[in-house]
This record gives C-alpha cells, structure tokens and sequence, in this order.
C-alpha cells in the first residue's frame, strides 16, 4: 500500500531558487492588482477566478506551452464563446455550463491553445451574470493585460524567455 502512495505524493517539479519563487509571487500580485486597477477605472468586472489561475502559469511557469499568449488569449476567447453560444441557446440550464466547458476542452486541444484556467469560462459565465459582449471584453481584456505584465516581468532579472520563440521557417 505505501508504495501505491508515494505515486500520489512525490512532488514531480524541480526545486527551485527561492528568489525565482518571490519574484513569481510578486510578478502576481502586480497582474492581479493591475486587473483590479483596471476593474476600478473602467467599472467593468475583470476579477475573475480563472485570472489567478493564469497568474500561476504566466508568472511560475511561464515555460510551459500552456502559459503562452496565443494559449492564454486564444483559450480565453474560444471558452468565451463556446460560453456565450451555450448560455444564449440554454439560459438557465445548470447542465449547458458542464456540456460548454467539455466543448470548451476540446475545441482549445484541437486548435493547440490550451489553457486550462479558461475552462472555468462557462462556469463564469453560467454562475454570475457576465454573458455575451461582456464576457467577450473581460476574457480579452484581463487575458492581454497579464500577458503584457509577464512579457514586461520576465525581462526583469533573472530574466526568463517568455514568451517562448517560434522555431525558424525552413
């Protein structure tokens, strides 16, 4: 039984240097209070959940394939309007929120822009009262803001590529 166990809990990420840490958790709370700034001086509803989620990608990870703009904002853009078909056709059906975010998934996977904080889209959409335009303008806006802050943080030192570069043309 213990060896089944230690499957569960060995921790598969490096081990990194705690000033790359500290800078990941200030480069997020920049983000976070950036969209939240942006929120006050536009009055439009920008702090959403699936924001924090991207901040953990954008700013600790921003390596990975799914921490990368065309991800972050093509991810974000698909679920919205995966969303707002689903809450526009179904309004008020709990179960068109689960159906969309599976469509979701799938149409992010089929066109390589996954990011996973954008399946939480629908239930955003589905559980508060963003729908249509205003889902459109949240996801885009607060998606291209924290893309702009990491691409302008990771150029502070330690530097880290992001975002990752295009192989060359042949």
């Amino acid at each position: 039984m213990r060896h089944h166990i230690r499957h569960f809990i060995h921790r598969h990420e490096q081990k990194g240097e705690a000033h790359h840490h500290l800078k990941s958790g200030i480069g997020a709370m920049v983000g976070m209070l950036s969209v939240g700034a942006l929120t006050i001086a536009t009055g439009i509803p920008l702090l959403i959940a699936p924001f924090g989620a991207s901040a953990v990608l954008l700013f600790g990870q921003p390596q990975s394939p799914l921490a990368q703009p065309a991800n972050v904002i093509g991810g974000y853009l698909l679920a919205a309007l995966i969303a707002g078909l689903a809450a526009f056709f179904f309004p008020g059906i709990w179960w068109a929120g689960a159906v969309a975010v599976g469509l979701a998934i799938a149409g992010m996977l089929l066109l390589r822009i996954t990011h996973p904080p954008a399946g939480a889209v629908p239930l955003v959409a589905f559980g508060s009262h963003l729908g249509g335009l205003t889902l459109f303008t949240v996801v885009f806006l607060g998606g291209v803001l924290l893309v702009a802050i990491a691409v302008v943080h990771h150029l502070i030192p330690p530097r880290l590529q992001y975002p990752l570069r295009a192989p060359e043309a042949p």
